[in-house]
């Protein structure tokens, strides 16, 4: 019989909450907040299918709540793109160094971070360009069947697109959706969704929820021309976040 510490629940809580803000807020990067954390408590067998599951319910809500502000179109090439990427990125997974490649990956993304933070870039896509969806979705596909890190460029084509914070964060969740929702549906196949997961993801969503709403009011607070300035800030702390992890778990 599985035994519920009454500190682990009170952690979930609190991580499934900063976890759910950020993704509601900027539209991504739920995981490489929430997992790295989990991990500090829960297996990794409990703490990635967790993390999946939280991504399911906060991209539903957001694509219930601002489903007129989809570009559907750009949304369905990047999942296209990104299911070409996926196996070359598992097969990373399995055959690659992960430590050099979690942290090669971190600092690439907080260079090119920095780099669209102060060094102006006169590149912008007035309407949709097939070959930068297939660039950036099949990257997407890449970086997350390697280590659930989709979201960079995702975050590179809603800035060549110039795409408001509204947009930006509606059109993400169309993405996220069915490629979490593949993800439980392969969880739930191999055995990982447990009594345990399950009753663990119950009780986040009493946090999760509010989140959600919370990080949708602030989403709309966000001005278009700083909009991406905090995105970028974003990517650089989950990208610390992500070469921290590697170190602890090394």
């Amino acid at each position: 019989m599985v035994t519920y510490s009454v500190l682990t629940i009170l952690f979930i809580l609190i991580i499934s909450f900063i976890a759910s803000l950020v993704r509601s807020t900027l539209g991504f990067g739920e995981a490489l907040v929430a997992v790295p954390l989990f991990l500090f408590f829960l297996p990794v067998d409990i703490a990635v299918p967790l993390s999946v599951m939280l991504s399911v319910v906060i991209a539903l809500v957001i694509v219930i709540q601002d489903h007129k502000k989809i570009y559907f179109n750009s949304a369905k090439w990047l999942i296209l793109y990104a299911a070409l990427g996926v196996p070359i990125g598992i097969i990373i997974l399995m055959y690659g160094n992960e430590v050099f490649v979690k942290i090669g990956l971190g600092i690439l993304i907080i260079l090119y971070s920095l780099y669209s933070l102060y060094f102006n870039s006169n590149t912008v896509l007035k309407e949709d360009s097939k070959f930068w969806l297939f660039v950036c979705g099949f990257l997407s596909g890449i970086f997350g069947g390697a280590y659930g890190v989709n979201g960079p460029p995702l975050v590179v084509y809603g800035n060549l697109r110039q795409w408001s914070p509204k947009y930006f964060r509606a059109t993400l969740q169309a993405y996220f959706l069915p490629v979490s929702l593949i993800s439980v549906v392969g969880y739930y196949a191999k055995g990982l969704v447990t009594p345990q997961v399950n009753t663990y993801f119950l009780v986040s969503l009493i946090t999760t929820i509010p989140a959600i709403f919370l990080g949708r009011y602030l989403n709309h607070q966000l001005k278009d021309g700083e909009f991406f300035k905090y995105v970028y800030w974003g990517l650089m702390v989950i990208s610390g976040i992500l070469i921290f992890s590697t170190g602890i778990a090394t």
